[in-house]
Protein backbone atom coordinates (compact mmCIF):
# COMPACT_ATOMS: atom_id res chain seq x y z
CA UNK A 1 0.00 0.00 0.00
CA UNK A 2 1.54 3.48 -0.74
CA UNK A 3 1.88 6.31 1.10
CA UNK A 4 -1.19 8.06 -0.69
CA UNK A 5 -3.44 5.25 -0.36
CA UNK A 6 -2.98 4.35 3.46
CA UNK A 7 -3.12 8.10 4.43
CA UNK A 8 -6.61 8.72 2.13
CA UNK A 9 -9.04 8.61 5.23
CA UNK A 10 -6.48 9.20 7.50
CA UNK A 11 -5.67 12.85 9.36
CA UNK A 12 -2.84 13.49 11.40
CA UNK A 13 -3.35 16.65 14.23
CA UNK A 14 -0.51 17.40 17.08
CA UNK A 15 -0.31 15.59 19.41
CA UNK A 16 0.03 18.05 23.27
CA UNK A 17 1.72 14.93 24.66
CA UNK A 18 4.80 14.40 21.79
CA UNK A 19 5.72 16.02 18.92
CA UNK A 20 4.50 12.99 16.86
CA UNK A 21 1.17 13.98 15.64
CA UNK A 22 -2.01 11.81 16.63
CA UNK A 23 -3.07 9.79 13.59
CA UNK A 24 -7.24 9.80 13.44
CA UNK A 25 -9.29 6.81 11.75
CA UNK A 26 -13.35 6.18 11.60
CA UNK A 27 -14.32 3.04 11.91
CA UNK A 28 -15.86 1.85 8.84
CA UNK A 29 -18.68 -0.72 8.45
CA UNK A 30 -16.43 -3.76 6.90
CA UNK A 31 -14.17 -3.80 9.87
CA UNK A 32 -16.98 -4.98 11.86
CA UNK A 33 -16.85 -8.73 12.91
CA UNK A 34 -19.34 -11.39 13.35
CA UNK A 35 -19.13 -10.16 17.15
CA UNK A 36 -20.54 -6.97 16.04
CA UNK A 37 -17.27 -5.03 16.93
CA UNK A 38 -14.05 -4.20 15.32
CA UNK A 39 -12.20 -7.31 14.40
CA UNK A 40 -8.73 -7.65 15.32
CA UNK A 41 -7.34 -7.23 11.94
CA UNK A 42 -8.31 -3.89 11.57
CA UNK A 43 -6.99 -2.71 15.19
CA UNK A 44 -3.53 -3.71 13.14
CA UNK A 45 -4.21 -1.80 9.60
CA UNK A 46 -4.79 1.20 12.42
CA UNK A 47 -1.76 1.02 14.15
CA UNK A 48 -0.18 0.65 10.87
CA UNK A 49 -1.02 4.51 9.16
CA UNK A 50 0.20 5.37 12.68
CA UNK A 51 3.72 3.76 12.10
CA UNK A 52 3.18 5.14 8.77
CA UNK A 53 2.93 8.83 10.13
CA UNK A 54 5.68 8.37 12.48
CA UNK A 55 7.70 7.16 9.49
CA UNK A 56 6.90 10.39 8.11
CA UNK A 57 7.58 12.39 10.54
CA UNK A 58 10.84 11.48 11.23
CA UNK A 59 12.20 11.20 7.67
CA UNK A 60 11.84 7.70 6.59
CA UNK A 61 8.92 8.81 4.50
CA UNK A 62 8.72 7.36 0.41
CA UNK A 63 11.48 10.01 -0.95
CA UNK A 64 13.71 8.36 1.46
CA UNK A 65 12.78 5.13 1.11
CA UNK A 66 12.84 5.62 -3.08
CA UNK A 67 16.53 7.69 -2.69
CA UNK A 68 18.17 4.80 -0.48
CA UNK A 69 16.47 1.74 -0.80
CA UNK A 70 16.15 1.44 3.12
CA UNK A 71 13.24 1.15 5.06
CA UNK A 72 11.83 0.09 8.52
CA UNK A 73 10.72 -3.41 8.50
CA UNK A 74 8.89 -4.75 11.68
CA UNK A 75 10.48 -7.52 13.06
CA UNK A 76 8.50 -8.35 16.79
CA UNK A 77 5.08 -7.03 17.64
CA UNK A 78 3.09 -7.48 21.36
CA UNK A 79 -0.79 -6.00 20.49
CA UNK A 80 -3.29 -5.86 23.57
CA UNK A 81 -6.89 -5.75 22.84
CA UNK A 82 -8.54 -3.93 26.23
CA UNK A 83 -11.79 -2.69 24.95
CA UNK A 84 -14.65 -3.26 21.96
CA UNK A 85 -15.17 -0.85 19.11
CA UNK A 86 -17.74 -0.23 17.77
CA UNK A 87 -18.54 0.70 13.82
CA UNK A 88 -18.33 4.46 13.22
CA UNK A 89 -16.54 5.21 16.45
CA UNK A 90 -13.83 7.98 16.17
CA UNK A 91 -9.92 6.86 16.40
CA UNK A 92 -7.09 8.67 17.90
CA UNK A 93 -3.38 6.50 18.03
CA UNK A 94 -0.61 8.18 19.88
CA UNK A 95 3.31 6.52 19.01
CA UNK A 96 5.98 7.13 21.72
CA UNK A 97 9.55 6.24 20.92
CA UNK A 98 10.96 4.26 23.09
CA UNK A 99 14.35 3.81 22.00
CA UNK A 100 16.94 3.45 19.36
CA UNK A 101 19.88 2.41 18.29
CA UNK A 102 22.52 2.14 15.08
CA UNK A 103 20.07 -0.08 13.63
CA UNK A 104 16.53 -0.60 15.10
CA UNK A 105 13.89 1.44 17.14
CA UNK A 106 11.67 0.08 19.72
CA UNK A 107 7.94 2.05 19.89
CA UNK A 108 4.20 1.58 21.08
CA UNK A 109 1.50 2.88 19.66
CA UNK A 110 -1.87 3.57 22.39
CA UNK A 111 -5.30 3.49 20.25
CA UNK A 112 -8.10 5.68 21.68
CA UNK A 113 -12.01 6.21 20.97
CA UNK A 114 -12.38 9.38 20.87
CA UNK A 115 -15.49 12.24 20.54
CA UNK A 116 -15.00 13.82 17.13
CA UNK A 117 -12.91 12.99 14.01
CA UNK A 118 -9.93 14.88 15.61
CA UNK A 119 -10.29 14.97 18.95
CA UNK A 120 -7.70 14.78 21.27
CA UNK A 121 -7.69 12.41 23.63
CA UNK A 122 -8.37 13.04 26.96
CA UNK A 123 -5.52 13.33 29.54
CA UNK A 124 -7.30 10.58 32.04
CA UNK A 125 -8.42 8.48 29.20
CA UNK A 126 -7.32 4.79 28.85
CA UNK A 127 -6.57 3.17 25.47
CA UNK A 128 -9.33 0.68 24.18
CA UNK A 129 -5.90 -0.91 22.41
CA UNK A 130 -1.62 -1.40 22.17
CA UNK A 131 0.80 -1.98 20.48
CA UNK A 132 4.09 -2.42 21.18
CA UNK A 133 6.52 -2.51 17.99
CA UNK A 134 10.63 -3.90 17.66
CA UNK A 135 11.53 -2.80 13.85
CA UNK A 136 15.12 -2.90 11.85
CA UNK A 137 16.43 -0.17 9.49
CA UNK A 138 16.91 -2.68 5.68
CA UNK A 139 18.34 -2.12 3.16
CA UNK A 140 16.36 -3.76 0.66
CA UNK A 141 18.39 -4.21 -1.85
CA UNK A 142 21.14 -5.73 0.19
CA UNK A 143 18.68 -7.59 2.48
CA UNK A 144 20.35 -6.85 5.80
CA UNK A 145 20.16 -4.51 8.34
CA UNK A 146 22.17 -1.38 8.04
CA UNK A 147 22.77 1.49 10.43
CA UNK A 148 20.15 4.66 10.19
CA UNK A 149 21.47 8.13 8.82
CA UNK A 150 22.92 10.28 11.57
CA UNK A 151 19.72 12.52 10.67
CA UNK A 152 17.08 10.02 11.07
CA UNK A 153 18.75 8.31 13.71
CA UNK A 154 18.94 11.72 15.67
CA UNK A 155 15.43 12.45 15.42
CA UNK A 156 13.73 9.18 16.85
CA UNK A 157 16.58 9.50 19.87
CA UNK A 158 15.41 13.26 19.98
CA UNK A 159 11.60 11.59 20.61
CA UNK A 160 12.46 8.89 22.69
CA UNK A 161 10.56 8.88 26.35
CA UNK A 162 9.59 7.01 29.20
CA UNK A 163 7.53 3.70 28.30
CA UNK A 164 4.03 3.33 29.31
CA UNK A 165 3.46 0.67 32.14
CA UNK A 166 1.94 -1.93 29.67
CA UNK A 167 5.17 -1.44 27.63
CA UNK A 168 7.60 -4.64 28.02
CA UNK A 169 4.91 -7.34 28.94
CA UNK A 170 5.02 -10.63 26.90
CA UNK A 171 1.64 -13.03 26.86
CA UNK A 172 1.14 -14.62 29.81
CA UNK A 173 2.26 -18.43 29.97
CA UNK A 174 -0.94 -21.15 30.38
CA UNK A 175 -0.18 -24.02 32.51
CA UNK A 176 -0.80 -27.16 30.62
CA UNK A 177 -4.10 -28.84 30.58
CA UNK A 178 -3.83 -32.15 32.68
Amino acid sequence: MSEQQSHEETTVTENDDSSLPLVHRTVRPEWIDYNGHMSEAFYVLVFGYATDAMMIETGLHAGYRESTGCSLYTVESHLRYLRDVAEGAHLAVRTHLLGVDAKKARFCHELYVVGAPDDVPEPEAEPVATTELLALHVDQQAGRTVPFPDSVRERLAALVGPAPAWAGRSIAEVPAAR
